[in-house]
């Protein structure tokens, strides 16, 4: 799931290379930290966080087929 959110994260970026990714895992959730640099954290964000809850509805859909829970944090 990390590996999802940091290629989704690039994509959207100017500065691909100030992504960065965490997750902290327990048996049945994990929170997925996204940072990513001022500058594009607007783009990751979205209009009125349409990308960001875009993003995690993709992990959300990840998530579930794998019978677990996750959260996506965005991180200034």
């Amino acid at each position: 799931m990390k590996e999802l959110v940091e290629y989704i994260a690039k994509s959207l970026v100017d500065e691909p290379e100030s992504v960065e990714v965490t997750e902290q895992t327990d048996d049945a959730e994990s929170v997925i930290k996204l940072k990513v640099s001022k500058d594009d954290l607007g783009k990751v964000i979205g209009k009125k966080g349409r990308t960001a809850k875009a993003m995690r509805t993709l992990l959300a859909a990840v998530a579930t087929r794998d019978e677990k829970r996750s959260t996506l944090e965005i991180v200034e």
